[in-house]
């Protein structure tokens, strides 16, 4: 739970870019509220449709009594907005990110100099974020399936389905909010995968916050520069602390080191003390430390 409510605070700690960068900030609002008002209208549409859409798919409850036929189709009714919302969630965030890439990038390179002092010269581009942006969307569809498929639970499917989709897209926000900065510093997807696992909580309190902000109206639009300048500070707090700094070098082997074991230190020089050894005991006079040390 304490690395949960860590990654939470990570978002917040985002929110504080408003005071310190709020330029980049405001100007990170305009992608978010375009794409926002597109997903939004269709949101409402299907909404408005919900009737229609329980009655299609509740086709076997047209011989029921009128209170079960309508339970089955608000049923099937929630059901559907479960899906939807996860999937209405993920797609503005791949759209923002692909939409609002200069202003998104002002933002992490703000965040970057002001905590490492540099910014890491790794190929953040626009094809990347394009196919980053079919991954979130193909990882939505996963969970909106997921969530859909738990909500069809007798009784407890409708909680059960909405928990699901929020922790599932918790943790698809956080894979990709904070992909700008670790393909920044030369990782590739299965190094960032394995370095989130090894961070699952932390990585799943930021995703479910941001979440959880998305869905409050006008939310996604407001919390999307925090989200991006949170994700940064998520990305360089999962990096174990023997990584290279920010302005390293990021070619194909700069992230190795991250999945790998740590190296083995280098054979120590015979030299004339314990180089900090305790010692083992009174020695005669005259005695050589050195040779009292295993091989010398």
């Amino acid at each position: 739970m304490h690395e949960f409510l860590a990654g939470a605070r990570l978002l917040v700690g985002g929110w504080g870019w408003w005071r310190r960068r709020p330029g980049a900030m405001a100007r990170g609002l305009i992608p978010a509220a375009i794409v926002g008002a597109l997903v939004l209208t269709a949101l409402v549409v299907l909404v408005l449709q919900l009737d229609t859409v329980g009655e299609w798919l509740t086709p076997f409850a047209d011989g029921w009594s009128p209170g079960w036929e309508r339970a089955a189709e608000l049923a099937a009714q929630g059901v559907v907005l479960v899906a939807a919302v996860v999937l209405v969630v993920v797609t503005f965030t791949a759209l923002t990110l692909a939409v609002g890439e200069p202003f998104y990038d002002r933002i992490w390179r703000a965040v970057e100099q002001d905590t490492t002092g540099t910014v890491p010269d790794g190929s953040t581009g626009v094809w990347r974020g394009a196919a980053d942006g079919v991954a979130l969307v193909a990882r939505g569809l996963v969970a909106a399936v997921i969530a859909g498929a738990l909500g069809l639970v007798p009784v407890v499917g409708t909680v059960l389905g909405w928990l699901t989709g929020v922790l599932l897209t918790g943790w698809v926000l956080a894979h990709e909010l904070s992909s700008r900065a670790l393909v920044a510093r030369g990782l590739s997807r299965r190094e960032r995968n394995v370095l989130l696992r090894a961070h699952r909580a932390r990585a799943l309190g930021f995703g479910v916050a941001t979440q959880l902000c998305f869905l409050v109206p006008g939310g996604a639009v407001a919390t999307m520069p925090a989200a991006v300048a949170g994700s940064t500070l998520l990305a360089q707090s999962v990096l174990p602390r023997g990584a290279a700094p920010a302005g390293a070098g990021t070619g194909p082997g700069a992230g190795a080191a991250v999945a790998g074991p740590p190296r083995a230190p280098g054979p120590r020089a015979a030299g004339p003390t314990t180089g900090g050894l305790p010692a083992a005991g009174p020695r005669a006079a005259g005695s050589s430390t050195a040779g009292d040390l295993p091989g010398t």
